[in-house]
Formats: C-alpha cells, structure tokens, sequence
C-alpha cells in the first residue's frame, strides 16, 4: 500500500458519497432530443447491442486492434468527465470528490462501483484505489459476444477508470481488472496505480495510446513495419491520448513509410515540428538527415542561399561555396515551417524542386539533383493566402497532397496529464532537480488554462516550475505562473433546473434566461408576467381551456382558477 497525506485518511468508508447532487444533473429534454449529465450531451443505447458491436469491430480489425478502439473511447469519456468532475465538490475531502467519476459511471448505466480501498497523497503523486464492479454493461455484453474466457471484457470501463484519474490528478495512471465476470469471476474488480508503479504498465498502455496499434497489427496498406522513435529522439517524442490526438497520429502512421509531402496546419506551439521529427523517425528515412528550417526567421534576403545553397562569388562576402539545407538534407527529410513566409521567387524555385527533384545554387549555372522528402507546416490558411496572392497557387496543391491538422491543446485537455509527466521527467533530469509532483492547486490550474501558446506554453511552464521548485517538495502555482498568465479557472453551478454549467453561462439548449433577465431588468410584476402567459395560452389554443392548461402544465381546474386569480388582480 501507498503512503497517504497525513490529512487523509488511509482508507475511505465504505461506499460512495452521497449522488444527490450528481443526479441532479441528470435532465432529460425529448422535445430537444437531449440528454444532459454533468453539463454535457449523452444518449441511451440499447445495451444488448454492445456485445454485438463488439463482435463485428472484433472480426473487422482483429482482437487487440479492437480492445485499444473500445479502451481509447473509454479513456476520452472518463477525461471528459473529470474535467467537470474536479469543479463540483470543491473544499470537499479528495476521496468524496474523486468519487464524481465512479459515481457517473453508475448513473450512466456502465457500471455500479463499490470502493474497497483508496489511498492518495496528492503533492508526491502516490496514489492505490481499488473497486469492486458489479452488473458490469459491457462485461455482460463481452461474455455474450464471446462466452467466458481468460481475458477481461471491460475494456472501455477500465479506460474509463484510468481516463478519468490520469485527468483529475494530473499523472498517467493505470487501472487493470484482476477479476472478471468475463474470467469466469461473480464480479469484476479493478486496481489502480501510477503507471510507474506497474511492472508492466507498457501492456496497458499500449491500448491506450495509438502509436501501439502499428505493433499489434501492422496495417495492409504499409508495405514495411513503421519504425519505432528511437530512444534518444526521446526529448521529441509526442505524447497523448485524446481522440484529437489519436486521429492525427493514426494518419501519421498511415503515411510515414511513404514519400508523400506532407503539409501540417495548427496553432503556433501545438507541436507541428515534434509531428515532424516523429514523421521521419517512423519513415524509411530514419537514418538519414532530418533538417528543419524556420522559415519565418531567416531574412527574405537569405532564404534562397539557405535553402538551395551559394556559389564563391555570387555576392558579397560569399567567399566559400556553401551547400544549403536541400543538400545537407539529402536522403532524408526536409521540414519547412512557417512555409507561408516564403518569398515568391522562393517559392518558384521550391516548386521546381519538388516537381523536378533539382535545385540550382545562387550564383550557380548547374542543376543539382536532390532526393528529399519534403514535410511543411503553417499556421495560416494558405488558400486564403493564395487568394490573396502572397502564395502561389501551384505551389499550394503540390504542398497540399496530404494534409494534416494538429488540434490545440484546449482541444485535447486529456493529453494534459501525459505532457505534463512527460515533461516533468524531462527537466528533472535535466536540472537535476527531485520535484516529486504537483500540488492539487496547480494540477486544477493546468487542467483549466486555456494554453494560448499550446504543448509549447505548457512545456516552458514545467519547465520554469522544475527551475522554481525545491527538492522533496512538489510544485506549486507560484512556480508555474510567474508570468502573468490569466488562468481564468473556469468555475461550474449546479443550476436550479438540474443542468451543471459554467458561471454565468446560459442553460444548454435553454432560451429562458435572456427572457427572464430581461422581465427582472425591467421591474415586471410576476403577476402581470403569469396572466401574459395565461392569455397567450389561451390564445394559441383557440380559446380551448383544456389545451391551453396543457401549454403551461396545469391542469384545467388549475388554469381557471389561476386565470380568475389574474383577471382579480388586474381589476
């Protein structure tokens, strides 16, 4: 067992904190087709389909390829979750508010969790919990679909587990179920732990994050097995397990064994060169030169002879001829960011260069054939910039053949945890530092900062935290934030109609609270506001009282007597 803050204790009671305040949430709206949990859109499904979804996805892709699908959805539900879940009970004790995630995954009809054992200290990243699960959803489902076996079945449940708790402390962490209703077991149970406190936690993981899929089953459209990132390539290793994060991966296996050019588009900062350096690292090429140029910070004036090279004497001060990045890239992979910099004349010479596979220094009179593999990157809209004639035209379809958007890091909160692991170890060893965490202050401020500045930002702040932090101790939010960040914690309410929403904000899919705020703004009485709606009722129904209490959800007796109430009052 784990070691527990002394303000925690080492075990929970047993059971579950109240749910009233979670079924609250839950707001049924059929005339709108909705379903809202914890402020956010959900639907039913007939349960006796899932084994039989499960037995097609499983004959289409195989039975490893198929667990990893069913696990990555279930760890971007229970992401999702927790991003909400550690807003709602503030101030509360970390047991009853990690309890959010086992207790929504019982009112959304998964799973009822019953907690056998929990142990957290938050600051030094020690964490144990283990659950027993019973009428397991999806294990009854699996045992349906396959019979008993020697497997687990609940593997987007055990995503969800392990989603939700790497978002909400802020750290990879693992749940496995060692007891399985599809092993043949009268219930299921789960244990969870950091990922580093598994032997063999790579087993798990895998499922989790796409770049294991290529070693389970190799694709038949790859002719050769992708490369893996070698291990000292680790400081450009990407990371993450969100859905925006696995699709843009998978289409980055899809064509690393090719010589396509590929074209990323993103925000400054989301990673567009780490996609770059991992793109050639998983290619044929990986053994070959990997150049990258910046290309908004090269002069226009010296763009040409640092990309296509100089001959002695083409001007002034050229006294050595000098291969550019194409030659010094040869064989291997040339990255050009921020491509939309480039000059126009430029910009002709690169699009002979691919089209040819020949570049001519400046001040040369031969052409040089080049083998390269180019990838580019921007974050403009580069058919806006051709419109607008700054980007040629040809250049941008010759670019634009496989096209690769990298979404923002608001976009895939559930790749925080993995970063901010992922740099945390990096700058440890780096600065020699023994930071053993984050405390819950600064985890909850990671977890709700919007990231103009994306995986950058979010790098350079551990970063600082590392340099700012003290031995033995974890970081706090005066290491990270030094810089004038605005946090802008998202705070959530839960509203009196049953929705969970952020402060101030409207109720989903409601059109009542500019109404009302406009009716209170103007002083109106609440009977002149009830004997409107009463008259307007009544009109719409035809001067039918039946159907017009309907409209308002009275029944006749009540709306004659509330109507009668009004025509007294306004005498």
């Amino acid at each position: 067992m784990l070691p527990a803050q002394a303000k925690q204790p080492p075990r929970p009671p047993l059971g579950l904190p109240t749910i009233g305040d979670l079924a609250a949430t839950l707001h049924f709206a059929p005339e709108q087709g909705h379903i809202w949990l914890a402020g956010r859109r959900m639907i039913l499904v007939h349960a006796r389909t899932m084994g039989d979804v499960r037995r097609e996805v499983v004959n289409a892709v195989g039975y490893d390829r198929a667990r990893a699908i069913f696990t990555r959805q279930g760890y971007e539900a229970g992401a999702m979750d927790a991003e909400v879940a550690a807003k709602l009970r503030k101030g509360d004790s970390v047991y009853d508010a990690f309890s959010i995630g086992p207790q929504l995954h019982a009112l959304e009809g998964a799973v009822l969790v019953e907690p056998l054992a929990f142990e957290v200290d938050v600051e030094h990243g020690k964490f144990f919990a283990e659950y027993r699960w019973r009428h397991s959803s999806e294990c009854s489902a699996h045992v349906d679909a396959f019979g008993v076996g020697h497997l687990p079945g609940g593997w987007a449940q055990i995503g969800y587990a392990s989603g939700y708790a790497s978002v909400y402390l802020g750290r990879p962490i693992v749940y496995r179920e060692v007891e399985c209703v599809a092993m043949g077991h009268a219930d299921c149970r789960i244990v969870g732990k950091p990922a580093e406190d598994w032997p063999d936690a790579k087993q798990d993981l895998r499922y989790m994050r796409s770049e294991q899929l290529t070693a389970m089953v190799e694709a038949p459209r790859v002719p050769a097995p992708v490369r893996a990132l070698p291990a000292k390539a680790d400081r450009h290793r990407i990371v993450g397990a969100s859905s925006g994060f696995n699709i843009a991966f998978d289409m980055l296996r899809d064509v690393a064994d090719t010589d396509a050019v590929v074209l990323f588009h993103g925000e400054t900062g989301v990673g567009k060169e780490m996609f770059a350096r991992n793109l050639h690292a998983m290619g044929a090429r990986a053994d070959k030169p990997f150049i990258a140029v910046n290309c908004a910070a090269i002069p226009e004036t010296l763009i040409e002879s640092e990309l296509f090279g100089v001959e002695k004497g083409a001007f002034t001060g050229a006294t050595a001829a000098r291969p550019g990045r194409f030659e010094r890239a040869e064989k291997g992979t040339l990255f050009l960011d921020e491509i939309a910099c480039l000059s126009l004349a430029a910009q002709a010479k690169l699009l002979r260069a691919l089209q040819e596979g020949e570049i001519e220094r400046v001040g040369g009179s031969r052409s040089r054939t080049v083998d390269v593999r180019l990838v580019a990157a921007t974050n403009l809209d580069l058919r806006a910039a051709v419109a607008a004639g700054s980007f040629r035209a040809d250049l941008f379809y010759r670019l634009n053949v496989f096209p690769l958007r990298i979404p923002p890091l608001r976009d895939r909160r559930a790749d925080i945890p993995l970063l901010i692991e992922h740099f945390l170890e990096i700058y440890r060893t780096r600065y020699r530092r023994q930071v053993t965490g984050f405390d819950e202050q600064a985890l909850s401020a990671m977890l709700s900062y919007d990231w103009p500045g994306n995986v950058r930002e979010l790098e350079n702040i551990i970063e600082r935290g590392v340099i700012l932090g003290r031995d033995g101790e974890p970081l706090r939010l005066h290491h990270l934030f030094t810089s004038g960040e605005k946090l802008g914690e998202q705070r959530y309410e839960l509203a009196a109609d049953g929705h969970v929403r952020a402060s101030g904000e409207a109720v989903p899919g409601s059109a009542r609270a500019g109404a009302v705020g406009a009716l209170l703004d103007a002083g109106t009485p609440l009977a002149e506001v009830e004997g409107a709606m009463l008259t307007e009722a009544l009109a719409r129904a035809g001067g039918n009282r039946s159907a017009a209490a309907r409209l308002v959800g009275l029944s006749r007796a009540q709306f004659n007597y509330r109507l009668a109430q009004g025509g007294d009052r306004a005498a």
